[in-house]
């Protein structure tokens, strides 16, 4: 939202004359202001110029030779424009030395064909006052004398444009005169809205006598005002109105066209004018458009309609697409003579779906589907009237229309003091909340129960509990104005056993080196089908955007985008993980926000004493039983099987299940080629899944610390072939299991083929490491229980002990 200080000084003359106070003030209240833009800076060092005479350049062809008077001397320039006027015209001149950055030029002495020029006289897009670059800004008679500084002469070349970023709660925000409001109140002095005026030129009579005006759905269009005028002379607008415009970005069209938009600048209401003479049979109807139905709106597009559209229609059909824009059949035009305008309540949420469907974000919709002051429709309404009629000389017809088709009610909200006082953490008088809240606009209607009764202006629809009345007086006194308190706490214990997993997760993933990634919760429906996710279960009503439009299921369409933006940014590597909640079925009952943890390493594996390489299903596996011996806080049996059935995400060669205690609670593998094109990923990223829910319900063994061993380990190896079918870690398992409380660790520490071994076979080898801890271990109970150790493989494997 841009907001120009004269015009805030203007609704509030009280306000300090400095535009820097009131950025800060607005911005500690919450309505920031992002920066600050000098509009017309060049007035302050150009002056206004009488022209004296002109005659043709003596050699060069399309060049004027004009001498004007800048009050206190005479100089000649060189000019090119096309409208340079006759002898008393008043013109802007920019001396020698003056700078004008709108064009980011000096202006220097120059000789053009053998004439000198001692100036420039500038066209309002050089001054920055506009974007009008094809002639000269000619001034109107009688302005100012000759050589008054144009800033002196004209204020309204003068002005500093903030910029304010609102939230979506505060589109009273969306106009100066709330903005003017706000910052009377925070600054404490008096403000009175200005009060309506009648148009200067009216006729009484009844305005079904040119328009008849009838809404069908009430629902979406509660208000519906509208009026007449008649004898509209249609032509550019003032400077200081287009001045105005330009300088809040808005572009000046006609003096009808440019009081709708500065009324929408002022109150924050959009309005739409309609020419009379286009409007089909006399007759104005909102409905909600039929299906293919179609309207051409002012940008040129023709739209198809849909039925959840609400339009303006006349005898014919649609002719605005109510709130977003109005359609080409009946735009105001240089020929027009009757106007019809428009000023309306529309539901916002409506406005925010139709404009979406139809990718029309315009400053009408964007106040409409925030929520506009649906009480000052007449106020708005005789506005416009009364400045088209001034501008335009055009005589209105009173009184106006206004349809009610639904009523509405101000809402009414009880504060407490001693409730305002626990939430600001400071006493606050009964004085200064009613002074903040009345001067907000709110209205006192008593009390009830020890409770004020406040009424909310139709200006304040975020306001609608306890809570947000006490916002506004603590915002308004000041937060810097509580005093700083220390909280009484009692210190807890952890946190919820949720809570409490998900950091031990994060906790284990951070310690095997990997780097945690914030993903969304919302995901596509495409890219959960990609990965062989479950189908989404919640679904969104008003997502952002298609690509936001459901609660994951699966964690890993969040990972690869990260991944693939990364790769975007030229980062091959990664090694990577997200912690988070999936959104799974259960039944008819809310969904189940199961916990998981993914991640993806990509890219080269780091190596000290040997070569690098791509990382592969090893560096998978390897970082799956580190954070499954992290997260378990135990040696358990983890086992990866590899089944007829596996994950859709991941490529069958390599893909295994993750198995802790006999009960699978993941799964690990390389990227699936097909989901890698999905995700625009040109390499086989490695993925591990752990379902954390089926972790922990394993049973996790609490930290317990044990003292250093007092006796000395003995260590033996052992490598036996079996078939290549055999899965290492069933290998392991059994090895762990025979030897029992003797064996403090048993380790897969190489599996080899090829050379000496048989085809189709492999040589495992494992490393068992024996301690007693209340006695050095004897060669003969090692050996007898290495023995044993030997003999179960070869029986429960078939496996050959290698020599």
């Amino acid at each position: 939202m841009k907001a120009s200080v004269r015009w805030l000084r203007e609704l509030c003359p009280h306000l300090p004359d400095d535009a820097k106070a009131i950025a800060e003030r607005l911005t500690t209240a919450g309505l920031e202001v992002e920066g600050s833009e000098e509009f017309g800076r060049a007035a302050d060092s150009c002056f206004v110029a009488s022209v004296l005479s002109t005659r043709p350049h003596p050699s060069r062809s399309g060049l004027r030779l004009v001498t004007v008077d800048q009050g206190k001397s005479q100089l000649e320039l060189v000019c090119g424009a096309p409208n340079v006027p006759d002898a008393g015209g008043l013109v802007v001149l920019a001396p020698l030395g003056v700078h004008l950055p709108a064009k980011g030029m000096t202006i220097e002495r120059r000789s053009i064909a053998g004439v000198g020029s001692e100036g420039m006289l500038c066209s309002e897009a050089e001054l920055g006052l506009g974007d009008d670059p094809s002639g000269l800004l000619v001034l109107p008679p009688a302005t100012a004398r000759a050589g008054a500084r144009l800033a002196d002469a004209l204020p309204a070349a003068r002005d500093t444009v903030l910029e304010i970023a609102l939230t979506p709660n505060r589109p009273d925000g969306l106009g100066h005169l709330g903005l003017a409001r706000e910052a009377a109140a925070l600054f404490g002095v008096p403000f009175a809205p200005p009060a309506p005026k009648d148009p200067p030129r009216t006729r009484e009579s009844a305005l079904t006598e040119f328009v008849s005006v009838a809404v069908e759905d009430g629902e979406r269009c509660p208000i519906y005002a509208g009026a007449v005028l008649l004898d509209v002379r249609v032509a550019p607008s003032p400077l200081e109105i287009r001045w105005r415009l330009a300088s809040l970005g808005v572009r000046a069209i006609s003096n009808v066209v440019d009081v709708t938009n500065l009324v929408m600048l002022e109150f924050a209401h959009p309005m739409h004018a309609f020419d009379l003479d286009k409007v089909r049979s006399g007759a104005i109807v909102v409905r909600r458009a039929r299906a293919r139905e179609r309207l051409r709106t002012l940008d040129g597009v023709e739209r198809e309609l849909s039925p959840d559209d609400l339009v303006i229609c006349d005898g014919g059909g649609p002719t605005a697409l109510a709130g977003i824009m109005g359609g080409g059949d009946s735009e105001i035009t240089p020929t027009t003579e009757r106007v019809f305008l428009e000023c309306a309540y529309f539901d916002p949420p409506g406005i925010r779906r139709s404009a979406r469907r139809h990718a029309l974000h315009t400053e009408s919709s964007h106040r409409f589907e925030r929520g506009v002051d649906w009480g000052d429709v007449r106020v708005v309404l005789a506005r416009a009237a009364a400045s088209i009629s001034t501008l335009a000389g055009a005589t209105a017809i009173t009184p106006a229309r206004v349809v009610e088709a639904k009523p509405l009610s101000r809402r009414t909200v009880a504060l407490r003091q001693e409730r305002l006082r626990a939430l600001l953490g400071t006493a606050v008088a009964h004085e200064d909340t009613v002074r903040v809240l009345q001067r907000l606009g709110f209205t006192r209607r008593g009390s009830d129960s020890g409770a004020d009764l406040w009424e909310a202006p139709s200006f304040r629809p975020d306001v609608s509990r306890e809570v947000d009345l006490i916002e506004e007086v603590g915002r308004v006194r000041g937060y810097d104005a509580i005093p700083t308190t220390l909280p009484r706490v009692r210190a807890s214990r952890d946190a919820g056993p949720r809570q409490a997993i998900a950091r031990r997760a994060r906790e284990a993933a951070v310690a095997a080196g990997l780097s945690e990634a914030v993903t969304h919760a919302f995901v596509s429906p495409r890219e959960l089908e990609a990965v062989g996710a479950p189908s989404a279960t919640v679904k969104l009503l008003n997502p952002l955007t298609d690509e936001r439009s459901v609660m994951r299921t699966s964690l890993l369409p969040g990972l690869l985008r990260v991944l693939e933006q990364a790769r975007r940014h030229g980062e091959r590597d990664a090694r990577l993980f997200t912690v988070g909640a999936l959104f799974l079925s259960a039944g008819a009952s809310l969904p189940d926000e199961r916990l998981g943890l993914t991640v993806v390493v990509a890219g080269e594996r780091k190596a000290w004493l040997s070569k690098a390489g791509r990382v592969d299903v090893w560096d998978a596996k390897g970082i799956a039983e580190d954070l499954l011996f992290r997260l378990l806080r135990r040696q358990t049996s983890v086992l990866f099987a590899r089944e007829n059935e596996r994950p859709k995400a991941l490529h069958p060669r390599g893909a295994a299940w993750i198995l802790a205690d006999g009960a699978r609670i993941g799964h690990l593998g390389p990227l699936h080629p097909d989901v890698a094109d999905t995700f625009e990923i040109d390499d086989t990223p490695m993925v591990v899944e752990i379902d954390l829910a089926a972790a922990h319900a394993l049973g996790p063994s609490p930290l317990r610390f044990e003292p250093l061993p007092r006796f000395p380990a003995v260590a033996r190896d052992l490598a036996i072939v079996v078939r290549d079918e055999v899965p290492a870690g069933e290998v392991e398992q059994a090895a762990r299991e025979v030897a029992a409380g003797m064996a403090e660790r048993v380790t897969l520490f190489d599996r080899f083929v090829g050379g000496s071994i048989p085809a189709g076979h492999a040589s495992l080898a494992l490393h068992v490491v024996y301690r007693a801890a209340d006695r050095t271990l004897t060669d003969a109970e090692v050996d007898e229980r290495h023995a044993r150790v030997v003999a179960a493989l070869e029986s429960r494997f078939g496996a050959t002990l290698r020599t």
